[in-house]
């Protein structure tokens, strides 16, 4: 009730909204272009489940051209040398393990991490948007659902050969998170969004989607930790 509550004192108009939602509208149109991308790097390296990968790159750039349209209606220039610079360090170990062939770190990455980070972020977002923007993101953040199902999936299908990379995908990328929360926290307070919803939310989503994979409970405190250290 607060985040909804908070909605009816926001001011869409300000130039402190618009400078924030700068950056967070840009985060949210590269990282599904990041999405669209890597989707169809994984064509490659999956080349049995091409059709559903290439519907799922689709999926995110029509994502992307939902959110490029809030930001236009908000006549907001999104700041995309700002996200670029955000995803780095995600999207090049991401492009290091598809190299590689390592395909259980590149699913962790996109379909783990970045979905569920998404997921957490729109979760938040919605009770605090504009109105056209709740609209988009309401339809954007089911999509989002079905694209963490596919690496699930997978990585549940795949799971003891997947396992032991899994663990050191994460303890490499899961600090990550931790610091775009952190470098996004401010931006995201102006839009009325908490830090810590957005961690609690995150932390539901990437928990659920390791117990899916076949992770147990004292697995998944233990991986979790490796974010935490990193706060």
């Amino acid at each position: 009730m607060q985040q909804l509550a908070a909605n009816s004192e926001l001011d869409f108009q300000s130039e402190a909204y618009k400078d924030a939602y700068s950056r967070v509208n840009a985060i949210v149109i590269e990282g599904e272009q990041e999405a669209h991308e890597n989707y169809i790097t994984l064509t490659q390296m999956l080349p049995e489940h091409q059709d559903d990968l290439i519907r799922l790159s689709k999926m995110e750039s029509r994502h992307k051209k939902g959110f490029e349209a809030c930001g236009r209606n908000l006549k907001v220039t999104p700041d995309l040398p700002f996200a670029k610079s955000f995803f780095a360090s995600l999207h090049q170990n991401f492009q290091d393990a598809a190299k590689e062939g390592r395909v259980v770190t590149c699913l962790l990455i996109q379909s783990l991490i970045i979905e569920c980070f998404a997921i957490a972020a729109y979760n938040i977002y919605i009770p605090v948007a504009d109105d056209f923007a709740r609209k988009i993101t309401e339809g954007v953040v089911k999509d989002e659902y079905s694209h963490l199902n596919f690496g699930e999936v997978w990585l549940k299908n795949n799971f003891e050969d997947s396992k032991a990379e899994l663990e050191a995908a994460n303890r490499q990328n899961l600090p990550i998170v931790w610091r775009m929360l952190n470098e996004v926290a401010d931006d995201a307070q102006v839009l009325a969004m908490e830090k810590e919803a957005l961690v609690e939310d995150f932390m539901i989503q990437y928990g659920e989607a390791l117990s899916n994979i076949g992770f147990t409970t004292r697995d998944i405190m233990r991986m979790s930790a490796y974010g935490l250290s990193a706060a």
